[in-house]
């Protein structure tokens, strides 16, 4: 069974002061990094959607394989970005794994295991919940697919999974491994701060 890959990586990093996806942890930036552990969780294909400062992001993932989906529309908010990241999934593909570049701290464990929950359960949605917080990687079926597209803002995936409410299934994770990059204190978080496999 194909499951796709959706890496949301348009956004401008307004908070950060600076192409926060370009910023480098352990030797990689952090796009980079987000879209080889895609890669090596076995989603396929890898959708990349780009929107600010695109072509620096594209050099970013040369030799990778990932395919790379612009949005011209990013600056609308990230459902646009989910939309044309869920517009481009290939027809064969029977899910979409969305994944976020700026949460360094997922590893490739952490999206197979979400698509292992998907092949045992069988639910629309199978999604992460970091303590009391749920967020990426988050998996959906391609029969939700339709929900996911138009507006503009963000939280479209959020309000799917709130919908579905017990349809929607979940994969724990520690509270500590949640770490998103939006201001520079984030980034230094992210480089001291434990993953999944470290808590």
């Amino acid at each position: 069974m194909k499951i796709a890959g959706i890496l949301l990586a348009a956004g401008a990093s307004t908070r950060m002061g600076e192409n926060k996806l370009l910023l480098e942890l352990e030797g990689e930036t952090l796009l980079r990094r987000a879209a080889r552990r895609a890669l090596e969780a076995g989603l396929d294909p890898v959708l990349v959607v780009l929107g600010h400062e695109a072509e620096q992001a594209r050099a970013e993932l040369l030799g990778l394989g990932c395919r790379v989906v612009l949005n011209p529309d990013h600056a609308r908010g990230m459902n646009t970005s989910l939309a044309a990241g869920v517009a481009a999934v290939p027809p064969e593909a029977a899910a979409a794994v969305v994944l976020l570049a700026d949460m360094p701290r997922v590893e490739a464990g952490m999206i197979r295991a979400v698509c292992a929950r998907f092949a045992e359960s069988g639910a629309p949605v199978v999604a992460s919940r970091f303590g009391e917080v749920t967020a990426p990687p988050t998996l959906y079926h391609r029969a939700v697919f339709p929900d996911l597209l138009g507006g503009e803002g963000e939280g479209r995936g959020r309000e799917v999974v709130r919908r579905l409410g017990e349809r929607a299934v979940f994969v724990a994770w520690p509270a500590t491994a949640l770490s998103d990059v939006d201001q520079p204190e984030d980034f230094e978080r992210a480089r001291t701060g434990p993953g999944v496999e470290d808590s």
